[in-house]
C-alpha cells in the first residue's frame, strides 16, 4: 500500500533498488533522482552528493544507475546498500529535481523502494498536489535504534536541484549575474585573495544538456569540454526472459534475456585516414596515438555504470575530422523498436550530453547515435538518432557507411 505523507515503514538492511518514476507525454519535463547522504542534517563534503554528474558514493554505499522508458511510464534508479553506508551517516535523503518545468507538469510522480534482490516492495510513496516546485525531498533513509526506517517525507523546493542541494551544504558551481558596475568616481578597492581551495573544495556541478529532435546539436567549446577525454557510454534495458500471447496484438512475443548491443564510432582524421572502432575484428582502437578513440570492452548487461563505453581523447581534437558513434544489435533481438536505451557523454570538462533511443518504428539493426564534427574553431556534438535497415546481405557497418558517405572497404569479422 502507499504510504500517506510523514509516515515510516521499516526496510531490510540489503542492497535496495530506489526507482523515481512518473508517465511522460507532450509536455512532460525530464526529472532525475539524487541522493545526499547526511551527518547533523548536513553534508560532510560535496562527495556525499549522488545525482547524474556524480553517479557513485566513494563508499559504494550509493549509486545513480540512471534512466529507463518503457511505454510511457520513465524511470530514474538509485541503488542503495544500507550494509555500506558508513557509521557516520545518520540519513540517506532522496529527492528528485525537474529539468524545464515544474512539478505539476509531472503527471503520476512516485518512489518506491524494492529490495534489489528478491524485488520485494519495502514502500513505496506517491507525491501529489505539487504546483510550483521544482525539486523534492521524497523521501528519506534514516538510522533508528540499529535500524534502518524509510520515512515519505514529500518537502517541496521551489528553487530547483541547486536551491534543494545548497539546503544541504554543497557548494554548487553555476553562473552567477554579473554586479552592477561601480560608479566611476568610486576609488580602487584592494581585495585580500582568497585561501587555495582545498582537496574537495571543486564546487559541484549541477548542469547538463539534453539532444532532443527540436535542438538536437551543441557546441563543446561553449560547454568548455574541447580538451580531456570524453567518455561515451551506452546503456539499455535487458528484457527477462518470457513468452506468450500478446491478447491485443494476437502474435507470439519473446524476449530476450541475452540482448548484445555493440557500440561502434566510424573516424577520419584530418591526414585522410579512416577507419572503425568496434568489437568485431578486435579492432578497440587506441587512446594515445591514432585513432585517438578507444572502446573500453564488450558488455551484455546494459547497466549504467557499466555497459558499453567509448572514450574520445580530445587532447588530439586538431587530428579528429569526424566521429560518428553508432550501435549494432549483434544478437539478442530484431530491431531497436522494443528496446530502451539511453546515450551519455561525457566531456572530463564540462556537462554531460544525453538522449534516449525510444522512437524507432523500423524494423532497424543498425543506428547513428551521434555525429561529432571539427569545424576547425569547435566540435560540435549532432544528435542523430537514425535507426537505419541493412538491405539483405548487408553488413550494419557497411550500411552506415553508405548513408554517411564514409567510403572504406568491408571483410567479415567476428568476435
Amino acid at each position: 500500500m502507499p504510504m500517506p505523507k510523514g509516515s515510516n515503514a521499516p526496510v531490510p538492511t540489503t542492497a535496495l533498488r530506489v526507482e523515481l518514476g512518473w508517465r511522460s507525454g507532450p509536455g512532460v519535463p525530464d526529472a532525475d533522482a539524487s541522493a545526499l547522504l547526511l551527518v547533523g542534517g548536513k553534508v560532510r563534503s560535496d562527495a556525499d552528493f549522488v545525482f547524474y554528474n556524480q553517479p557513485a558514493h566513494s563508499s559504494g554505499a550509493v549509486r545513480h544507475e540512471g534512466k529507463r522508458n518503457d511505454g510511457g511510464r520513465v524511470t530514474d534508479t538509485l541503488l542503495v546498500d544500507l550494509a555500506r553506508v558508513e557509521p557516520a551517516i545518520e540519513t540517506v535523503v532522496l529527492a528528485a529535481s525537474v529539468d524545464g518545468g515544474t512539478f505539476a507538469q509531472v503527471p503520476d510522480l512516485y518512489i518506491e523502494v524494492r529490495d534489489a534482490a528478491a524485488g520485494t516492495v519495502a514502500a513505496r510513496f506517491d507525491s501529489e498536489g505539487a504546483t510550483v516546485e521544482t525539486a523534492f525531498v521524497l523521501g528519506e533513509f534514516y538510522r533508528r535504534q540499529g535500524a534502518w526506517k524509510f520515512r515519505a517525507v514529500g518537502q517541496g523546493y521551489g528553487s530547483g536541484l541547486e536551491g534543494l542541494a545548497t539546503d544541504f551544504g554543497i557548494t554548487v558551481d553555476e553562473p552567477q549575474q554579473a554586479a552592477p558596475a561601480a560608479p566611476s568616481v568610486a576609488p580602487p578597492v584592494t581585495m585580500p585573495s582568497p585561501p587555495p581551495p582545498g582537496p574537495s573544495a571543486a564546487p559541484v556541478r549541477l548542469t547538463k544538456v539534453t539532444l532532443t529532435k527540436a535542438a538536437p546539436s551543441v557546441s563543446l567549446a561553449k560547454q568548455g569540454g574541447t580538451s580531456g577525454a570524453l567518455r561515451v557510454n551506452l546503456n539499455w534495458q535487458v528484457h527477462k526472459q518470457f513468452s506468450g500471447w500478446g491478447a491485443k496484438l494476437g502474435r507470439a512475443v519473446a524476449m530476450h534475456a541475452d540482448l548484445d548491443l555493440d557500440l561502434c564510432a566510424l573516424y577520419e582524421l584530418t591526414d585522410g585516414r579512416k577507419g572503425v572502432v568496434q568489437s568485431l575484428g578486435n579492432a578497440f582502437g587506441a587512446l594515445h596515438q591514432p585513432p585517438y578513440i578507444h572502446l573500453d570492452g564488450d558488455d551484455r548487461t546494459g547497466a549504467v555504470s557499466s555497459g558499453e563505453n567509448l572514450t574520445v581523447n580530445l587532447d588530439h581534437k586538431q587530428e579528429l575530422r569526424r566521429v560518428l558513434v553508432f550501435v549494432t544489435i549483434y544478437e539478442g533481438a530484431r530491431s531497436f523498436a522494443d528496446l530502451h536505451a539511453t546515450v551519455t557523454l561525457q566531456p572530463q570538462h564540462g556537462a554531460p550530453i544525453d538522449f534516449t533511443l525510444d522512437e524507432c518504428t523500423v524494423p532497424s539493426t543498425v543506428c547513428a547515435l551521434a555525429l561529432i564534427t571539427n569545424t576547425g574553431s569547435d566540435l560540435v556534438v549532432q544528435r542523430e538518432a537514425r535507426y537505419l535497415v541493412p538491405e539483405r546481405g548487408v553488413s550494419p557497418q557497411r550500411t552506415v557507411d553508405h548513408v554517411y558517405g564514409w567510403g572504406m572497404n568491408w571483410t567479415p569479422g567476428r568476435k
